[in-house]
């Protein structure tokens, strides 16, 4: 009896492994795609859209566990039915984002980044009354669309802005539903749309030309008859702005020349005045190893720049950049650079051991006098033994002198001008 009763579930088996792979065949699956692309294109709902991504979503699955035939890797021209299958998912995949919405959160996606454009962006004269209109303009229309009032209390820029910001926290919350809403909603987008249509064509301070923007800033105001036909006009400027010790029109220039040459020329004007009220830009100019803005924190002499500037003093790397970093740091006179200075003593080319004495002799610390004994003892080069030598001198304590004048006879001659500088 028992082997009779087992009989038609061992014969159901096979039957239910033929189903399966039925369901699971290349013409099932694009059969049942058929079927969505048609409920996809008949569409009129959020909640017929949600049906569509369940059945793309089930297709998906059985796709994957799907045992379809491979293609003949010897033919080129061989289908691969799993790859069309995917290729068609992933093709009304995009077909259901298009159909969706539009969506509250569309709208606020818009005005969220023209908010962030009317704060960033720096407007010219010209530009803010453009942008004061446009935003005017996207609160009036916002307003009448969702029935709610969204004006500004005054036409100040500023007003304006936080009033922008104001209805975009309205929009949002809203409420109103794709379906239900949807012209309002697309209405809102067009609105948002020309909004930014408007910000983009407002005239912003990157729209002007270099002679535009320093005009505008005043650049050229101290230039008299006699000299503002000299050519370039923005070189007699910063000669007369050095000359009268005005270091922000200087500064705002750099920011804004687009030649080299005129680069150039500020920050030669800057070296040499030194101001302190450089020191932030100079600093950030520095932090990219650029060499000349490293010689005017040398000349400002802020100690702050000790920090960045010993980074680059490690290992031995650019020479050049090493030694004008090294004298920087002696001209700052920081105790703090004393040990990292003396450590490039041991540097492998000459021209940095000999700045570092150099630099050492600037800081004037007492603790740099053994090394540099050392340096004078022991250095195989004669250029960093007498740069250690006018070191000693610079520090000119009694020990530091009695060092340097042992040298009075050496076998380089500048090496013994130093020495009878001690004596």
């Amino acid at each position: 009896m028992s082997n009779g009763d087992d009989a038609p579930d061992d014969t159901a088996e096979p039957d239910e492994a033929a189903d399966e792979e039925t369901a699971l065949s290349a013409d099932t699956l694009e059969a049942r795609l058929n079927d969505v692309e048609s409920t996809l294109e008949a569409a009129e709902t959020e909640a017929t859209l949600d049906e569509v991504e369940e059945d793309l979503n089930a297709i998906e699955a059985d796709l994957e566990a799907a045992d379809l035939p491979e293609p003949d890797e010897e033919d080129e021209d061989a289908e691969d039915p799993r790859a069309e299958l995917e290729d068609r998912v992933a093709d009304l995949r995009d077909q259901l984002e298009d159909e969706r919405g539009p969506y509250v959160e569309d709208v606020v996606e818009v005005v969220e980044e023209a908010s962030a454009t009317v704060a960033d962006t720096r407007w010219t004269e010209d530009g803010r009354p453009d942008v004061a209109a446009a935003i005017e303009a996207y609160l009036s229309e916002t307003g009448d669309h969702l029935d709610a009032d969204l004006s500004a209390p005054d036409e100040g820029l500023e007003t304006l802005a936080d009033a922008l910001d104001q209805a975009e926290a309205t929009v949002a919350e809203s409420g109103l539903h794709p379906d239900d809403d949807a012209e309002t909603i697309a209405a809102l987008i067009e609105t948002a749309d020309t909004l930014t249509d408007d910000l983009e064509a407002a005239e912003e301070w990157g729209d002007l030309t270099v002679r535009e923007q320093l005009s505008a800033e005043g650049f050229y105001d101290v230039l008299e008859s006699e000299n503002r036909k000299d050519f370039p006009a923005e070189w007699n400027a910063i000669k007369i702005y050095e000359q009268q010790g005005e270091v922000e029109p200087i500064l705002k220039s750099l920011d804004t020349f687009d030649s080299d040459f005129m680069e150039e020329n500020a920050l030669d004007a800057l070296w040499r005045m030194g101001p302190e009220e450089a020191f932030d830009e100079m600093h950030q100019r520095a932090q990219k190893r650029n060499k000349m803005p490293v010689k005017i924190l040398g000349k400002i002499g802020d100690d702050r720049a000790c920090e960045t500037l010993h980074d680059f003093i490690d290992g031995d790397g650019d020479a050049a950049l090493q030694k004008i970093t090294l004298r920087s740091l002696g001209e700052i006179g920081s105790e703090e650079s004393t040990q990292p200075v003396a450590n490039r003593l041991d540097a492998d080319s000459y021209e940095v051991r000999s700045a570092a004495a150099r630099a050492l002799g600037l800081l004037g610390d007492t603790r740099a006098i053994e090394p540099l004994a050392d340096v004078l003892a022991d250095d195989e080069a004669d250029e960093v033994r007498a740069s250690a030598a006018w070191a000693l001198n610079q520090i000119g304590t009694e020990r530091a002198l009695d060092v340097v004048s042992e040298y009075a006879d050496d076998r380089a001659y500048i090496v013994q001008a130093e020495a009878e500088k001690a004596v």
